[in-house]
């Protein structure tokens, strides 16, 4: 019998004192089923009251619950062959549902014909189904007290009641704060669940069968986790300080950019890891308070990059994740993206509200979406970016900035096999969708023949070498790091919290900064948007914009976690990544190819990812999302997997 697969690991409880009584309040239970971890919610979905009914179920419970599946049908006759197809249907689309949840089975009829009926008897015996019920729909039904959606249920018949189950994984990569599960009050609680033996966090995730679609919400039932930067109603936001996580309560509203993902479906399972207050970190020598996420690409000891390295980590190495949301000011989702073969976006800056969510520097931050696919990607960037235009024309203009990809692959064309060969065959591939040719450029060139007749600066470097580093520097001593400071040292006479190496030379960089510095820098700010808008990327009225700026965003290279590097320092300089920080335009990642290397770790021949970069005008954010929606049905770009390798 199913029931016996069922195996209870941990009922947890939570004592709550009333007056001079304790009350005992359960937190939800953790089973194993068929080999498999489930949590089961501590809080009813629905109940089923029918005395008969539960005098069946009762014999077989198993520590007081019941494995059973709730299906949904419009089909007339539901007979054995109807519920082959469903649980064919079932296998494929969902890893919370399996076939140990045929204990029991209810049946509920969703059609438009009267009288229907069932043939099951066959099926109960083949399946090992125990019993099955019928909603009032049939005759001599048996009604819920709350009607449910398809998918995997606990029955415990003692009480009736009927519970939501979340399938538990290991976060082997260790990419999340902890895992999450709603609180039943518009907000999160932290996951009160482990998986035995587990030496790292535990993350639950629903049965997909719970969620349909639909233009309301569109993105139903898509898992999603969240940089621990951003504000969740019930959740403490720790941005990578221990000593933060601490000090400030758990949060009384959801940051409006969450709230959003969250009103279009999407289910939260997680807190990500953000390297300390979003400052770049590498894996081996500034990550203190916490231990860096893993990068899965490769040899699997790869630096996964900073800031948003745990949703970019967890996205490249976790199937049960759809997408995860990360910040980008200097490069924060862009880094990860590349290094993690998956898509991801620096967008438009201001598209989506940042109220609630720590800050970089506002002049410079961003919100960005991590996918494994295209097209799903456009669908939850064309839903939280909703203020843009939707442009289904593209741009005729590549702009190949050739300080950027080394040399001219025209003139000197890349060795077959090469890194620069993945990038030339793709944008050949490119230039044949959109019906066009490259234009060879040089970013430097262009600013030095159309610079602003007014400015004195030879070089962008000159221009913008200290740009980024003040602002980022400045604004966060402002806005987080003294406020921390201070209140942490008034809740703790007086003492100062531990701050990891790189934030702390960044702050101690701009504690020696001049008056009027970040003036200056968001005027030199000002000159190169305005030149860009203007001499480089142009806004257009068909296709959003005039062109396509191209970049190299990884090119495979290595990246040892093992080895230390050299103390932090402020983030001074101008590349190709600062283009869109300065310019406010969105810059989106996209996976094209992998580089072979020899592993110092594994001993053979391991792969990494190569992944280049688009920049469009300001605001042509969904038009992008559109270009690679259709470019991944072209088969021009493929969704990524997980694990080592980024495509089967």
């Amino acid at each position: 019998m199913l029931l016996r697969a069922v195996a209870f690991l941990a009922l947890v409880f939570q004592t709550v004192w009333v007056g001079a009584e304790v009350a005992i309040q359960g937190t939800g239970r953790t089973l194993t089923l068929g080999g498999v971890s489930y949590f089961v919610s501590p809080s009813p979905v629905s109940a089923l009251h029918d005395v008969a009914a539960l005098s069946v179920a009762a014999k077989s419970a198993s520590s007081g619950l019941v494995p059973i599946s709730v299906i949904p049908t419009s089909k007339f006759v539901f007979d054995s062959s109807a519920l082959q197809d469903t649980i064919n249907d079932w296998s494929i689309r969902d890893d919370v549902w399996t076939k140990e949840f045929l204990t029991g089975i209810y049946v509920t009829y969703n059609g438009t014909r009267t009288f229907p009926s069932t043939s099951l008897l066959t099926a109960q015996r083949s399946f090992g189904i125990d019993f099955v019920l019928l909603s009032q729909s049939y005759l001599f039904g048996v009604p819920l007290m709350n009607a449910l959606p398809a998918g995997p249920y606990m029955l415990e018949p003692a009480s009736g009641n009927i519970f939501e189950v979340f399938r538990l994984y290991n976060d082997e990569n260790q990419s999340f704060v902890y895992g999450t599960i709603p609180d039943g009050n518009g907000g999160f609680q932290v996951l009160s669940a482990r998986i035995p033996g587990a030496a790292t966090e535990t993350v639950g995730v629903p049965s997909r069968l719970y969620f349909t679609p639909t233009a309301e919400k569109p993105l139903a039932g898509m898992r999603l986790a969240v940089k621990d930067i951003y504000d969740v109603k019930g959740l403490r936001t720790g941005c990578g300080n221990r000593a933060f996580w601490q000090l400030y309560p758990p949060k009384e509203a959801t940051a409006p950019a969450i709230q959003r993902l969250l009103n279009g479906g999407m289910v939260l399972v997680g807190k990500t890891k953000t390297s300390q207050f979003a400052n770049g970190e590498t894996a081996t020598d500034d990550w203190v308070d916490l231990h860096a996420p893993y990068n899965p690409r490769g040899d699997g000891y790869q630096d996964g990059s900073s800031s948003s390295t745990g949703s970019g980590t967890a996205v490249a190495a976790y199937p049960w994740l759809d997408f995860a949301i990360g910040s980008d000011t200097g490069g924060s989702m862009r880094g990860p993206a590349g290094a993690n073969g998956v898509f991801g976006n620096r967008p438009s800056h201001g598209a989506v509200l940042l109220n609630d969510v720590m800050p970089l520097s506002p002049e410079l931050d961003t919100a960005g979406i991590f996918s494994r696919d295209a097209r799903l990607w456009a669908t939850a960037g064309h839903w939280w970016y909703e203020n843009f235009t939707s442009f289904s024309h593209f741009p005729k203009k590549l702009l190949f900035p050739v300080d950027f990809f080394g040399s001219s692959y025209l003139t000197n064309p890349p060795t077959t096999g090469s890194t620069d060969d993945t990038f030339n065959t793709f944008i050949t591939k490119l230039e044949g969708f959109l019906n066009t040719t490259r234009t060879e450029m040089t970013l430097a060139g262009s600013w030095n023949t159309t610079k602003p007749a007014n400015v004195s600066a030879p070089s962008l470097q000159t221009l913008l070498s200290t740009t980024y580093a003040d602002l980022i520097t400045l604004d966060q001593i402002q806005l987080v790091a003294d406020p921390f400071i201070a209140d942490f040292g008034a809740a703790n006479g007086g003492r100062t919290p531990f701050i990891d190496p790189a934030p702390l030379a960044r702050w101690g960089y701009g504690r020696g900064l001049p008056v009027g510095r970040k003036e200056e820098a968001l005027a030199n700010k000002t000159i190169f948007m305005d030149w860009f808008s203007s001499a480089v990327v142009h806004s257009d009225a068909t296709t959003c914009s005039d062109s396509i700026l191209l970049y190299p965003q990884s090119s495979g290279r290595t990246n040892y976690r093992n080895r230390y590097i050299s103390a932090p320092s402020a983030p001074l300089g101008f590349s190709s990544g600062r283009i869109s920080v300065h310019a406010e335009v969105p810059d989106m990642v996209v996976p094209i190819g992998e580089a072979p290397f020899n592993s110092t770790i594994t001993g053979r021949t391991e792969f990494l990812p190569v992944t280049i970069s688009f920049i469009a005008a300001k605001g042509c954010d969904l038009m992008l999302f559109n270009l690679f929606a259709e470019l991944q049905d072209a088969g021009i770009i493929r969704p990524v997997v997980t694990g080592s390798r980024m495509f089967t």
